[in-house]
């Protein structure tokens, strides 16, 4: 049996451009991406804070140190340039392998600075 459980996931980022006219996706500074584990192409979830909206998209990466938070395509609907939004990965994992599990938690500040990194489950701590 495996759990899909999160592995990984940018809190409350800010929305830094919205492209309509782009083939599809979120691009991230290539400094989050490693800072969050996240590959070009990975799957992820956005939950957007300020208005509850929930979608899937992939992960292009956009300049080491731009802060780019911008969805593109048809999510950029979706999203409002300031908008605060949480990216979210999940993986299987097996039973064994959760005895070590570790997710990636990278909070950052309002223009997309690393603020900190842990891999504890954080709560109402980080709004």
């Amino acid at each position: 049996m495996t759990f899909d459980m999160l592995y990984s996931k940018i809190h409350r980022a800010t929305v830094s451009d919205a492209n309509l006219n782009y083939v599809g996706s979120i691009t991230i500074d290539e400094e989050l991406m490693i800072a969050s584990h996240l590959r070009v192409g990975q799957k992820v979830e956005i939950v957007n804070v300020n208005n509850g909206e929930r979608f899937a998209t992939y992960v292009i990466k956009g300049k080491a140190g731009s802060k780019d938070m911008c969805l593109n395509g048809a999510a950029a609907r979706k999203v409002e340039i300031g908008d605060k939004i949480i990216v979210i990965a999940y993986a299987s994992y097996n039973e064994s392998e959760l005895d070590d599990y570790k997710p990636t938690v990278v909070i950052v500040d309002d223009e997309n600075n690393i603020e900190s990194i842990t891999h504890e489950l954080v709560g109402s701590d980080h709004v």
